[in-house]
C-alpha cells in the first residue's frame, strides 16, 4: 500500500470507530493494542521462517489459536471474511485478552501480559469491530515499505491525539522540539538512552532514528541489531505505555519500556540504575504523594521539581540530560527551588538553556489556551557550570505558536546553528566560535551572575530593545495560574518553617 492508500485506510477505522461512539483518545487505544497483536504476529512468522529446518525450532510467544491470523479458525471460518462477527467478538473479548494477561514464563510473555492488562475490547458492535480486522488484515509489516508508512501514519495520529489536550496531550512532545533536543544531546550508538516519563515514546523514537541516519552506515550488522538493547524508558499510565510501546515497535526499535512509577524510586542514597544519556518531559503541574516526597534527597510537592532532583542522579557521570521545565523551576524563589538549581549548577555543568516562547505546549493544555510556558535546559553530569548558552525563540513573521499555527523544524534552525558554535567553543576554547554563537536572541552568562541573582537560571535576553507588548487574554491568564501556584507554594514552605501544617 502506498501513503494515500494507508491514510485511507486510517480514517475509514476511526470512521468506524466514531460510528461505535469511541473518542478520539479510545481511537488509538483500540488501533494501537489491534495493531500490536498484528505486528506481533508478523514478527512470528519471520522467526518461524528463519528457524524452519534448523535444528532448533522456534517456541512462539504466543499459542497458535490466540494469534491474529488464526483468530477465524478459532471461530470455525477459513478465513475473516468468512467469521462470524458476533463468534469473532466474543473469542477475542472472551478467551485472547483474558490469555494475553495471564502469559508468564519469560520476560518477553511478562511484557505483554503488562500491557494488555488494562486493555479492554471498546467497541461494542461486532461487525463494527470485524469490520476493522478485514481493513487490518493486509498490512504486512514484514514490508519494510509498509511498516515505514505505518509509523509515519501512527505519528501524525498522536501529533493529532496531543491537540486534544488534556490527558491525551501528556503523552505528546512537539516533535520539532524532540528532534532538536537530540540533536544538541547527540547520542552514541553505544551509549545507553533513557526517558523516565516516555509518553508516547517520541524521545526514543528520535534518539533511535537520529543514531541509525548518523551511524548506520559505520556500523557492524551485529552493532545494529544491538542498538534496541541501549534504550529504556518508563511510563506510568497504562494508555500511555501502549501507545509507547507500538510507536517504538513500528519505528522498528525494541525498547525496554516498563510500567512504573518513576517517583515510587527512592534516589536518595542513590539509584541502582544510571543512563548516559537522559531525554525527557516530565509531567507539569502534578503533586506528589508524601511516600513519594520521601524518596527525594529534597523533598518538594512540584513533579516538575522532583524529576530535575530524579534525572539529576540517574545520569551517569559524565552523561548529558536535555529536560523539558516550565520556567517556574528555573525562576521560582522558594527555598527548596533555589537550593535544587544551586545543586544543579555545581554538581552540573549546565551549557545551554533555550527559552520557548508561549503557545509551543499548546497540545497539552487541558484548559485550552497557550499551554504552559517552558524552557530546554541541557547539562552534563560530574563538573561545575562556569557558563551557560542561552537562546530565546522568536516564532518567525510576529505570530504566536497556537494549535493552529505549531512550532516546526526550521523555527529552531537558527538556534541549532548557535549552539553548535557555542558546542565548538566549549571543545576548543576558541573565543572565536563564542562570538558565532551570540546574537540578538543568544547570549552567555557567567555562573558568578547567576550566583548574584540567587540562582535564577530564567531567560533574560540583554540583546533585545525593550518594547512594550501587550499579552493576549489566555497569557494573562496563564500567568495569574503560574503566580497563584507560587503563592501556595511559599505559604506551604512558612507554614512547615512555623510548625504548622501545610
Amino acid at each position: 500500500m502506498d501513503r494515500t492508500q494507508f491514510a485511507s485506510l486510517i480514517e475509514q477505522i476511526y470512521e468506524i470507530m466514531r460510528r461505535d461512539g469511541l473518542t478520539l483518545i479510545d481511537y488509538v487505544e483500540q488501533l494501537s493494542w489491534i495493531l500490536f497483536l498484528k505486528l506481533l504476529d508478523d514478527e512470528e512468522k519471520k522467526k518461524e521462517l528463519l528457524y524452519y529446518g534448523s535444528e532448533s525450532n522456534y517456541t512462539p510467544l504466543i499459542d497458535k489459536k490466540y494469534r491474529f491470523s488464526n483468530w477465524p479458525s478459532a471461530v470455525g471460518a477459513k478465513n475473516f471474511e468468512m467469521a462470524d462477527a458476533e463468534k469473532l467478538k466474543k473469542f477475542v473479548e472472551e478467551e485472547v485478552l483474558p490469555y494475553l494477561r495471564n502469559l508468564s514464563g519469560s520476560p518477553e510473555r511478562e511484557k505483554i501480559a503488562e500491557i494488555f492488562r488494562n486493555i479492554t475490547l471498546k467497541i461494542r458492535d461486532p461487525h463494527n469491530f470485524k469490520e476493522i480486522l478485514l481493513k487490518i488484515k493486509d498490512i504486512d509489516f514484514n514490508n519494510p515499505e509498509d511498516t515505514h508508512i505505518m509509523s509515519q501514519l501512527y505519528e501524525e495520529t498522536l501529533m493529532m491525539m496531543g491537540r486534544e489536550g488534556g490527558a491525551a496531550g501528556e503523552y505528546y512532545t512537539p516533535r520539532p522540539v524532540v528532534r532538536f533536543m537530540v540533536k544538541v544531546i547527540d547520542p552514541k550508538p553505544n551509549e545507553t538512552i533513557f526517558d523516565p516519563f516516555c509518553g508516547s515514546g517520541g524521545f526514543l523514537v528520535e534518539s533511535y532514528r537520529y543514531i541509525v541516519e548518523k551511524y548506520g552506515d559505520r556500523l557492524s550488522l551485529e552493532e545494529y541489531k544491538n542498538i534496541s538493547k541501549n534504550f529504556y524508558g518508563q511510563e506510568l499510565k497504562p494508555l500511555a505505555f501502549l501507545i509507547a510501546t507500538m510507536n517504538t515497535m513500528l519505528h522498528g526499535l525494541q525498547a525496554n519500556i516498563v510500567l512504573k512509577d518513576t517517583f515510587s524510586e527512592n534516589i536518595i542514597s542513590g539509584p541502582k540504575e544510571r543512563y548516559k544519556v537522559i531525554l525527557t518531559n516530565p509531567p507539569f503541574g502534578g503533586k506528589l504523594s508524601k511516600n513519594q516526597k520521601e524518596n527525594l534527597p529534597i523533598p518538594v510537592t512540584a513533579s516538575e521539581l522532583a524529576a530535575l532532583q530524579y534525572v539529576m542522579r540517574k545520569v551517569e557521570p559524565g552523561g548529558r540530560v536535555g529536560i523539558v521545565l516550565p520556567d517556574g523551576v528555573l525562576s521560582n524563589i522558594t527555598k527548596s527551588y533555589v537550593k535544587v538549581r544551586k545543586e544543579l549548577v555545581e554538581k552540573n555543568n549546565v551549557f545551554a538553556i533555550v527559552s520557548l516562547p508561549q503557545g509551543v505546549f499548546a497540545n497539552i493544555s487541558p484548559k485550552g489556551g497557550t499551554g504552559p510556558k517552558a524552557s530546554l535546559l541541557f547539562f552534563e553530569r560530574g563538573k561545575p557550570t562556569k557558563e551557560i548558552w542561552y537562546y530565546e525563540l522568536v516564532p518567525p513573521n510576529g505570530k504566536n505558536y497556537t494549535r493552529a499555527n505549531p512550532i516546526k523544524d526550521e523555527d529552531l534552525k537558527d538556534a541549532l546553528e548557535k549552539f553548535e558554535a557555542w558546542r565548538k567553543y566549549l571543545k576548543t576554547g576558541d573565543e572565536e566560535w563564542k562570538k558565532k554563537a551570540i546574537s540578538e536572541n543568544s547570549w552567555v552568562v557567567s555562573i558568578e551572575e547567576i550566583k548574584e541573582n540567587d540562582y535564577d537560571l530564567s531567560a533574560r535576553n540583554p540583546n533585545r530593545k525593550l518594547t512594550v507588548e501587550y499579552p493576549a487574554p489566555e497569557e494573562i491568564i496563564a500567568s495569574l495560574e503560574e503566580k497563584e501556584r507560587k503563592i501556595v507554594e511559599l505559604l506551604s514552605e512558612i507554614k512547615s518553617i512555623l510548625g504548622e501544617k501545610p
